[in-house]
Order: C-alpha cells, then sequence, then structure tokens
C-alpha cells in the first residue's frame, strides 16, 4: 500500500502528524483511520464478489486488474492466441523499407531486392542511406515545357 513512501517521507508523515494531532489524540486518529482503511477494503471486496456472481460462471476467474489495458495487452501476448509472435517474426522491416523507397524512387522492386540484397550481404544487412539513389536515364525524363514553368 505505502510501496512508494521512502523512509524520509513517512518521519516527515509522523512528525506532522504529532503536532497535529499531539501524542494524546494521535493513537485514537491511527486506529480511526485502521478502522476506515479495513471498512473500505471490505466493501470492496464484497463489490467484486457481487460482480462476479453476477457475471456467471464463464467469468469466475475474472481480474479486475485485467481492466487496466496495460495489463491486458501483456496477458494477451503471453498468451499468444492470435499468433502475433509468427506475424512479429515474419515481418521484415527492411525489406519493407527498401520496397517503399523503390517505389518511390520509380525504381523496379524485383531488380533493387537484388541488388539491395547483394548491397545488405556487403554491409551486413544495412541500408546505405548516404548513397544518392539512381537516376533514370535522361530519355526517361519528360520533355522540358519553358511555358509551363
Amino acid at each position: 500500500m505505502f510501496n512508494d513512501i521512502g523512509p524520509l517521507e513517512l518521519v516527515t508523515i509522523i512528525v506532522l502528524a504529532v503536532l497535529v494531532f499531539g501524542p494524546d489524540k494521535l493513537p485514537k486518529v491511527i486506529q480511526d483511520v485502521m478502522r476506515t482503511i479495513r471498512k473500505i477494503r471490505e466493501f470492496s471486496e464484497s463489490a467484486k464478489q457481487d460482480i462476479r456472481s453476477e457475471l456467471g460462471p464463464e467469468f469466475k476467474d475474472f481480474e479486475f486488474e485485467d481492466l487496466n489495458p496495460k495489463t491486458f495487452i501483456r496477458k494477451q501476448l503471453e498468451n499468444d492466441e492470435l499468433g502475433l509472435k509468427e506475424i512479429r517474426n515474419g515481418f521484415d522491416l527492411k525489406k519493407e523499407m527498401a520496397e517503399v523507397t523503390d517505389a518511390v524512387h520509380g525504381r523496379d522492386s524485383g531488380s533493387s531486392s537484388s541488388s539491395s540484397s547483394s548491397s545488405s550481404s556487403s554491409t551486413g544487412g544495412r541500408v546505405d542511406m548516404t548513397k544518392k539513389p539512381q537516376t533514370p536515364g535522361d530519355d526517361d525524363r519528360p520533355p522540358f515545357d519553358a511555358d509551363a514553368t
């Protein structure tokens, strides 16, 4: 419950409590606070049990912590019922990026994949971003129209 409170903070809270309530009333205040915390815990546990009983037997292993999105996703990734690990392992980001750059530069993906595989094998699987892209020949360019510019 108090996992994130350090020793210095705890001492500060105790000193403030003694100063505010005084040493005579402090034990009574602590008892009242503890009683209130117990009642809140009992109320929340009974509410959880009521919800579980109302949901039915198919939700008997339902945990309210699973409603936290991070916990839910972590639990689903551990189960891997959807085969997400196979999808993640089958996705090659370098190949996809090479195809996208080839499409942007207007190169044929079949010829670039063979050239990218030879260049990636020589560079250890890295794409050299310092090289200028290959420009198509002069005959591939559209004619210059001085009136259009």
